[in-house]
């Protein structure tokens, strides 16, 4: 037990061995390295005056806190640009060991939890893989069936040449992502809510402190916050991964407004005429989709780029890193496969290369609460809930008074020794 004296609180620790030498894998033996000189929080652009990351969590990290740490917001403020690891006198790598918090924060939260510790062990890839295979096998399969007791035609527009929805009719697809969006949607907020949950309880909080703003309004600042790459861009040390992390993002972006507009295309008041899809070449909603995947494209070459040449600053790379860049890969490169072999009329190789594409597609959609990408969900979460508590309005002013306080002591002292009588002994001017 740790006892400290004042109104800070006695804390009971139970140290998680097994959680410190998991952590140790991406630290290097950081706990054998680590000994609070408080660099790694000094030197951090992103971390604030109050209670400031990531001297505390190293410090909860090799007492293998592990509740502590899985609860704790700040991690997900962390961006790890790496800064403080390059920085770091001893090696112990921060900026590593928050993320394999994070990753541990996402096996933790997750709805169901045996899918997060799937996602996250090679052994399972291959059951992973297959079963959005079978899933979309089955729905091929019973497409009949099943179109006619829902009631959907089989009739295929002659506008539409060499069209997909002969072998893949569009209401099956849309109908099988729909749900499985729906299931996914379902883990998520089911994982958020838990998360939320833990955060209630965490030591960055102050006891008693009323809500500093509404959720809706901290939703609006957070959200803005991470379009806008705001913090991302305050990393020093690594400018490239902002790049590609804006080209992932935005590239993801236009590819969902364009897969929305399909979806909607029966219900969308916007649409003025006949929808016809696939959309030929010039259209404009194929211009964005194809300037979207190029765009992800360019942003994971960067990644990989970064991650093999420039690994102080990328951070320590494992399994649930590069599943998570391989299978958007995948998607992108046979998505472009499947967009050329339908412009040559490649049969019946466009439908198999497009069966492949809908398989890395589920893929990605099903795993999404459990994978990297969900790291973008919770940090979202930490940073509407740091906007709701006042955690950064606290940051701030203890920031601004510990500043003040310590201009005050530095005049003062300035003051007392031009004041203070010269010895006998002094050279007189």
């Amino acid at each position: 037990m740790k006892k400290s004296s004042g109104n800070s609180k006695a804390i009971w620790i139970d140290p998680d061995l097994d959680f410190i030498f998991l952590l140790s894998k991406y630290g290097e033996d950081f706990y054998k390295k680590c000994f609070q000189c408080g660099t790694c929080s000094a030197t951090c652009a992103l971390s604030p005056d109050y209670k400031p990351f990531p001297s505390k969590e190293m410090a909860w990290a090799t007492w293998g806190m592990k509740d502590q740490l899985l609860k704790d917001p700040d991690v997900w403020l962390c961006y790890q640009c790496n800064d403080c690891s390059v920085r770091c006198p001893r090696g112990a790598r921060p900026g590593d060991i928050l993320a394999a918090v994070r990753k541990e924060s996402i096996i933790k939260y997750a709805v169901p939890r045996f899918l997060g510790r799937w996602v996250h062990q090679p052994k399972f890839l291959p059951l992973l893989l297959g079963i959005p295979a079978a899933l979309l096998g089955l729905a091929l399969t019973f497409k009949e069936p099943l179109g006619n007791a829902l009631g959907f035609s089989a009739y295929n527009s002659n506008e539409i040449v060499y069209s997909y929805s002969s072998v893949f009719p569009h209401w099956l697809l849309n109908g099988f992502f729909l749900f499985f969006s729906f299931l996914v949607v379902l883990a998520l907020i089911g994982g958020v809510a838990r998360f939320w949950k833990a955060m209630k309880t965490s030591a960055v909080n102050i006891d008693g402190q009323p809500p500093a703003k509404g959720i809706f309004p901290s939703i609006g600042t957070a959200i803005k916050e991470v379009i806008t790459h705001d913090k991302f861009s305050k990393c020093e040390q690594s400018r490239s991964r902002l790049t590609s992390h804006l080209l992932v993002f935005f590239g993801f972006i236009g590819l969902s407004v364009v897969t929305l507009w399909i979806i909607t295309s029966g219900i969308n008041p916007i649409i003025q005429g006949k929808f016809v899809y696939p959309f030929n070449f010039w259209s404009p909603w194929k211009l964005l989709a194809n300037l979207g995947g190029l765009a992800l494209l360019a942003g994971l070459v960067l990644m990989i780029r970064n991650r093999l040449i420039d690994k102080d600053h990328a951070g320590a790379s494992g399994y649930f890193d590069w599943t998570f860049i391989w299978v958007i890969m995948a998607v992108v490169l046979t998505g472009f496969i499947t967009e050329v072999l339908h412009y040559i009329r490649l049969e019946p190789h466009r439908h198999v290369i497009y069966f492949v594409h809908l398989v890395f597609v589920s893929s990605f959609l099903l795993y999404l609460p459990y994978s990297k990408f969900a790291h973008i969900i919770y940090r979202t979460t930490a940073l509407v809930y740091a906007e709701h508590t006042g955690r950064k309005r606290e940051t701030e002013t203890a920031g601004e008074k510990m500043r003040s306080d310590s201009n005050a002591a530095g005049k003062q002292i300035i003051s007392e020794s031009i004041d203070e009588p010269q010895s006998e002994g002094a050279m007189q001017p």
